[in-house]
């Protein structure tokens, strides 16, 4: 598969990469065997993070035996503090059966709160810096879901790589981030190129991302099938096309006042709902094993169940989205499912 540098780093990275989240609900067998099948396609971009429970030791089973240094391997902690992002650096590291990572990233840097505590004395980026010098990372990476926050922090030049959210629906990195990325040399990181699972046209999906010479697009793969077509997708070197854009621009019509973008631009909620958490519960049960995705999302979902129908997120909401209905129908498709999964 065709390689590009991932930005400064100057790392040759195949053109998409592999998102670990999905191999969470497969076997440590099926996932090794994943894993390496992906790698044996020409995929040599493997991208990980603590918080997915036990994909970095499944990755670590699977390259046991693969030449280090022809991969590129990323991981990324949610700790804001030094301490617990060492403690998962550390733990990544053991897991993965590694003495390095090539990027390490500072995972879901998406509140000022959150980012204020990252860059404070004894947060996480002091964490980083000290990583680097000791050589378990070997250069510095953020991920957000909040655009305007993210280019903030692209433009402080402490970051080599960032990683956004990035496909035809949720496209708002096209208009700043991306070409900022391009003029710092940053390598870009495009999460979620199928909307997490939620865009079903591959062909389409991925030829829209790679429009972008400078976005590595990283889809989260469960079955070795689903890597064959995105690599014959990408191999086919098919341009995007009026024909493509119009499959999208009818897609968006239909998505478009049910697609929750996770600005968060509707909070606050007088019941202390978590609206966006909610509204893509739906992606998380399509990638995540069921009892994580309970343990996470459950008491946000029984809250919500509270909502009075005030109208207040639909004012603030810039994509006009019927909120409460939504909530009402994502409730309904969790209580199905819990139910389902019941015992």
């Amino acid at each position: 598969m065709e390689k590009v540098r991932l930005g400064k780093t100057g790392l040759m990275v195949s053109r998409v990469g592999f998102g670990g989240i999905p191999i969470q609900r497969l076997s440590k067998a099926e996932a090794a065997s994943v894993v390496k099948g992906v790698i044996d396609l020409g995929v040599n971009f493997l991208d990980t993070a603590n918080a997915y429970s036990d994909s970095e030791e499944k990755i670590g089973e699977a390259i046991k035996d693969i030449k280090r240094e022809n991969l590129v391997i990323a991981s990324k902690s949610t700790a804001p503090d030094k301490k617990t992002f060492m403690e998962h650096l550390d733990l990544c590291l053991k897991r993965l059966g590694t003495d390095y990572v090539d990027l390490y990233q500072i995972h879901n840097v998406s509140t000022i709160e959150k980012r204020d505590v990252v860059f404070a004395p004894g947060g996480a980026y002091e964490g980083l810096a000290e990583a680097i010098k000791m050589g378990k990372v070997r250069f510095p990476a953020f991920s957000s879901h909040n655009i305007p926050l993210a280019i903030d922090i692209m433009k402080t030049g402490k970051f080599f790589v960032v990683q956004l959210p990035f496909n035809f629906v949720d496209n708002t990195a096209a208009k700043e981030a991306i070409p900022l990325a391009k003029e710092l040399d940053m390598g870009f990181i495009g999460m979620k190129p199928f909307g997490g699972g939620l865009l079903h046209n591959a062909p389409v999906a991925i030829r829209y991302v790679l429009q972008f010479e400078n976005v590595v697009p990283d889809p989260g793969i469960e079955k070795l099938s689903e890597m064959r077509e995105i690599v014959s997708i990408v191999n086919e070197k098919k341009p995007f096309s009026s024909e493509d854009k119009k499959i999208i621009d009818d897609l968006i019509k239909e998505l478009g006042d049910r697609w929750c973008h996770r600005c968060d631009y509707c909070q606050p909620c007088p019941q202390g709902i978590g609206i966006s958490s909610v509204l893509t519960v739906e992606s998380l049960l399509k990638r995540m094993p069921f009892r994580q995705v309970f343990n996470m999302a459950n008491a946000g979902m029984e809250k919500a169940d509270a909502c009075l129908e005030c109208g207040d997120c639909m004012k603030r909401c810039p994509y006009k989205l019927k909120i409460p209905a939504l909530l009402k129908s994502k409730i309904a498709l969790w209580k199905k499912v819990v139910a389902e999964n019941a015992g």
